[in-house]
Order: C-alpha cells, then structure tokens, then sequence
C-alpha cells in the first residue's frame, strides 16, 4: 500500500467550490487546511464535507488566515466524497492531505 503526502490549492475561492474530492479506492486524509482571505474586506468561510458543514459563517478578517484543520484534527475523505469551501469574499485555500491506497 502506497502512501502520497499532497497539496492541493485554490485560489479567488467566492462561491462553493470543490477543493478536494476523495480518490476512488483509496485512503484520503486531510492534515492540515489554510484559508487566507486575499480580498479588502473581512470574508465569511464555509466549509462541507460529503454536504454537511464542518463550518459555518467563520470569520477571516482582511489579511488574515485560519487553520481549521491540522494540529491534531484530521478529517477523512471516503471515496468520492468532497470538501467544498464558500466566502462572500475572496479567499485562497491550501489543503494537505495523506493518501494510502
């Protein structure tokens, strides 16, 4: 079984977007997610996974980032599920995954 540390990256992210989608016949885990708001105004974040929100209406104010996975939250994707990502502003996304397979 073959192990794969990944990025995937986003950018301009304003209305839902899927980022991530878990990979047919394997493992997916999300160790760690940065949002960063690139716009001039304070954003409102909104994070699915499989449909259900992980987070809702979370602030990132001009400037700034949050992290709302990593540390010693893990999220795992089943095979196709996805990780979706919305903001009334504008906001690039970084997600680090592990995948086994």
């Amino acid at each position: 079984m073959a192990n794969a540390f990944k990025n995937y990256k986003s950018n301009g992210i304003t209305a839902e977007t899927t980022v991530l989608t878990g990979a047919a016949g394997m493992e997916t885990t999300i160790i760690g997610m940065s949002i960063a708001n690139v716009d001039t105004s304070d954003a409102s974040i909104n994070i699915k996974v499989g449909g259900s929100y992980m987070l809702k209406g979370a602030p990132v104010y001009v400037g700034g980032a949050m992290t709302p996975i990593g540390g010693e939250q893990k999220v795992v994707l089943m095979d196709g599920e996805d990780l979706a990502i919305s903001s009334d502003y504008s906001v690039d996304v970084i997600v680090s995954v592990l995948e086994k397979g």
